[in-house]
């Protein structure tokens, strides 16, 4: 069976569908916002086609389960105070709301031209976005809770698989605990794996749950990364960017890279 953009929708409201929960569509984005009580989770109609051509009918499962998950943790009242070691920061696209359905304001930070980092609270099997409100409550300021994400996912491992195309080195990191993405913001590490580069440094955060970082030495680097961040990219539940990143004096600049080219920034 094939999905076209409207007969996935389709497919996924009927599979989707529960009391108190309501579906938006972005015809021009092609993503289904799903909200219940107040809390959403947006999914990328596009990801979700070509997630099913490679996994069918278990892609659904596999949707619905982190469309529960997501929305009983964004239900459920939790407090900052004495859950610091919970804090941790998550990447997401420069486009994801800033703001709950409810209109409260999450607390996020711009990270680059392409992503943005929001804070969130584990909760175990998922975690809990960090608004302004909560901040408010637990009397912490957005320094401290800045601090003790970074501090957090300092703490997490860093295990790398490594691939080697035409003298160019891929190193991958899926640990599948939810927070792959955001050990590019463990400077440290970064910093680490540049000093063991010979050639570009390269990042790619195709969607949250892998990273991956290019020893780059020639032109075939560029072309084979493009086209395997564009591969993650569709396949991601929740997409963060296409665009991979240069890694210089510890700052992420987004290139475009043109097959069989060197990247134009």
């Amino acid at each position: 069976m094939k999905f076209d953009t409207f007969g996935m929708k389709a497919k996924l409201e009927d599979f989707l569908k529960k009391e108190g929960r309501e579906f938006t569509f972005d015809r021009e984005k092609e993503r289904l916002k799903v909200s219940e009580y107040g809390h959403f989770v947006t999914l990328s109609i596009p990801q979700i086609i070509s997630r099913f051509e490679s996994e069918g009918e278990d892609t659904f499962k596999k949707i619905a389960y982190y469309v529960d998950e997501g929305l009983e943790a964004g239900q459920k009242e939790v407090s900052l105070i004495g859950q610091e070691e919970k804090i941790f920061p998550v990447i997401r696209a420069g486009s994801h709301p800033v703001k709950t359905t409810a209109g409260e304001k999450l607390f996020f930070e711009e990270h680059t031209a392409e992503t943005k980092i929001f804070y969130v609270l584990d909760i175990g099997k998922s975690y809990k976005f960090i608004t302004e409100n909560d901040l408010i409550k637990a009397d912490v300021s957005p320094t401290e809770v800045r601090m003790k994400a970074m501090a957090n996912v300092r703490k997490l491992d860093t295990p790398l698989k490594k691939d080697t195309v035409s003298e160019n080195d891929f190193y991958f990191l899926r640990t599948n605990d939810g927070y792959d993405a955001s050990r590019v913001c463990n400077e440290k590490f970064l910093a680490e794996m540049r000093s063991q580069f010979t050639g570009e440094m390269v990042i790619a955060i195709p969607h949250q749950d892998v990273l991956i970082l290019a020893d780059i030495r020639n032109n075939t680097g560029y072309d084979v990364l493009a086209h395997m961040t564009l591969q993650f990219f569709a396949e991601g539940i929740v997409p963060v960017t296409s665009l991979p990143f240069v890694y210089n004096n510890g700052k992420l600049e987004p290139i475009f890279i043109m097959a069989k080219n060197r990247p134009k920034e």
